[in-house]
């Protein structure tokens, strides 16, 4: 009777101390997996957006024997398919479907192919002496074409890293493309930590400027591809507007 009426005490406590033991347990498997492997509430919608828009502008701005169909015709296409994302996540992305990512990448896809004519054109009449006769203006065109290839591949590392931003959210894509520096911290430090748009903007600026990574490292080939064509991109065409105005200006 004396050990029943003990094992009757101690059952409460036992159980107590498997719960904390169990809820310890959890935590620290939690806050050993890397930072890119957790849940997320997703990414804000806005920043892509605004980046969309300035893009759009952009081009709009171009002149007019640098487009590709004239000014309207594919912005308005690239305006059109932003408004279904909108639609389909106002204020933070989390709706996953096939239909909302071939809408994405198809939008970035007639961006890039406007911009690739864009800088095509520019090269070809700087070279056979056909633009670029005054250095304001061709500075601005530059500067323009330059400015919408940093958004551009800034929204290929967004769109392509992990599958995207919802498969991100929901971290279940655990091979990342770009390795970011807080991908290197002790996962306790990062646990909420995952990137968001503005960081692949950066990505993008500090490989257009400096033609190689700075702090951020490609780790899949598609990724070096990418990072290599803009390069390629933006160090053709800067040299090449830099070079004639200067000219130009002398």
């Amino acid at each position: 009777s004396e050990l029943r009426r003990l094992h009757v005490r101690l059952d409460p406590l036992l159980e107590s101390l498997d719960r904390g033991q169990r809820v310890a347990g959890a935590r620290v498997a939690r806050s050993t997996r890397p930072a890119w492997q957790h849940l997320t509430s997703g990414e804000p919608r806005w920043p892509v957006s605004i980046a969309i828009l300035i893009m759009i502008l952009l081009q709009v701005l171009l002149p007019g024997e640098l487009t590709f169909s004239g000014h309207w015709v594919l912005p308005v296409i690239e305006l059109m398919l932003l408004c279904v994302l909108v639609a389909a996540n106002p204020r933070r992305i989390t709706r996953r479907s096939p239909a909302l990512r071939v809408v994405g990448l198809s939008l970035i896809g007639i961006a890039s192919l406007e911009n690739a004519w864009s800088v095509a054109r520019l090269i070809h009449g700087l070279l056979l002496g056909t633009s670029g006769g005054q250095p304001g203006p061709l500075l601005a065109t530059g500067a323009n074409i330059w400015v919408t290839n940093v958004i551009i591949f800034a929204l290929w590392y967004w769109e392509l890293d992990r599958g995207g931003p919802v498969a991100r959210s929901t971290g279940t894509d655990i091979q990342p493309d770009l390795l970011f520096p807080q991908m290197n911290l002790a996962p306790e430090l990062v646990y909420q930590w995952s990137p968001e748009f503005t960081d692949y903007v950066y990505v993008s600026f500090t490989n257009a400027t400096a033609f190689s990574p700075t702090d951020t490292m490609p780790l899949t080939r598609r990724a070096k591809m990418a990072m290599m064509l803009q390069a390629a991109i933006s160090l053709v065409a800067a040299a090449l507007v830099i070079a004639r105005a200067v000219n130009i200006l002398h």
